[in-house]
């Protein structure tokens, strides 16, 4: 259960990419808790600066400032690393509609160029970020890997077209590729702020600031949330998988539905605060419903989520309560 006794080889090094934002900082911060070393790769477009200052002074920790557009950097990078966890990228369906070109050079280009420094570097496991997004307007709930949708965004393209070159980086190459699809993470340390925050760091804090979060919709959309351990689990795991799993995508979640709407009341609840929510019009290129089937994760990763939505909202709010 869980990844706290997962074991590497002595001398394990991993490469973080996006290190300083939500995801990858706990997965740092996790690495360096198992004893191994890490190196993080972020250029703090959307990182911040405080989550790379959290682990300056832990032995087997190194930063560098640099972005993955840019081959060069991510050649350096991967320089003596055995394991890439692949975080960077700009996240965000609605700002991806606003801004496709750069969304493609970032998430497209620069996770190509992650693979191609992997494989001359000779990097064991390759393990990468995409999203429930890459299901699109596919009905059927849970969500399987294999039935797929038309895709809402240009974010959701650009996870598919990822996808498709761990694929073929597997296939070609022999690069040992696994796509992990992220189903709404949430978490210590995952940002509240901005127009394009997620909906629970977003919610806590305006709920405790007084504010009245609006929702978009009616509330009744569904989401399989799921807590930031279970993600960091999946992708260590990923990294001890066999190489039949390699060249795959995985759904990453915890298998659970909550609506919206009722996680605004359990927020509510859990602060002891009255209020109704404001509601918004619906998001373009927003998936209504969202439910994963992890039985291929479990299969072929080992994968075992510990924490429910219930337990992982607990450890969420108490963390928000201490740190905003």
């Amino acid at each position: 259960m869980g990844y706290k006794n997962l074991k590497f080889p002595e001398g394990s090094k991993f490469l973080v990419t996006g290190g300083a934002g939500f995801i990858g900082s706990n997965l740092c911060e996790a690495i360096l808790d198992l004893g191994y070393e890490v190196r993080c790769l972020d250029d703090l477009s959307t990182g911040k600066q405080a989550n790379v200052d959290l682990f300056k002074d832990r032995k087997g920790y190194t930063f560098i400032k640099g972005d993955i557009k840019d081959l060069e950097t991510c050649m350096k990078a991967c320089e003596g690393m055995d394991f890439v966890l692949h975080q960077a990228a700009w996240g965000s369906v609605p700002r991806s509609i606003e801004m496709p070109l750069f969304y493609d050079r970032n998430n497209i280009t620069g996770t190509l160029n992650m693979m191609e420094a992997a494989r001359q570097k000779g990097i064991k496991k390759f393990v990468y970020a995409s999203s429930s997004s890459v299901y699109g307007d596919h009905p059927v709930l849970p969500k399987v890997e294999g039935q797929e949708g038309n895709l809402l965004s240009p974010y959701a393209l650009t996870k598919r077209v990822t996808e498709e070159y761990g694929k073929l980086y597997h296939k070609l190459y022999g690069l040992d590729t696994y796509a992990l699809r992220y189903f709404n993470v949430f978490g210590r340390r995952q940002d509240p702020d901005g127009a394009y925050a997620a909906v629970i760091p977003k919610f806590l804090k305006m709920l405790i600031n007084g504010e009245t979060p609006t929702i978009n919709g009616d509330g009744k959309q569904s989401r399989d949330f799921t807590y930031i351990d279970n993600v960091i689990e999946a992708n260590l795991k990923a990294c001890l998988a066999d190489t039949e799993a390699a060249g795959n995508a995985f759904n990453i979640a915890y298998g659970g539905r909550e609506y919206l709407i009722d996680i605004y009341y359990d927020l509510c609840k859990a602060l002891n605060i009255e209020r109704e929510p404001n509601f918004g019009p619906d998001r373009p290129g927003d998936i209504k419903h969202s439910n994963a089937d992890i039985s291929k994760a479990r299969r072929l990763l080992g994968y075992d989520p510990d924490y429910d939505f219930s337990r992982g909202i607990e450890l969420a709010i108490n963390w928000y309560k201490e740190n905003l």
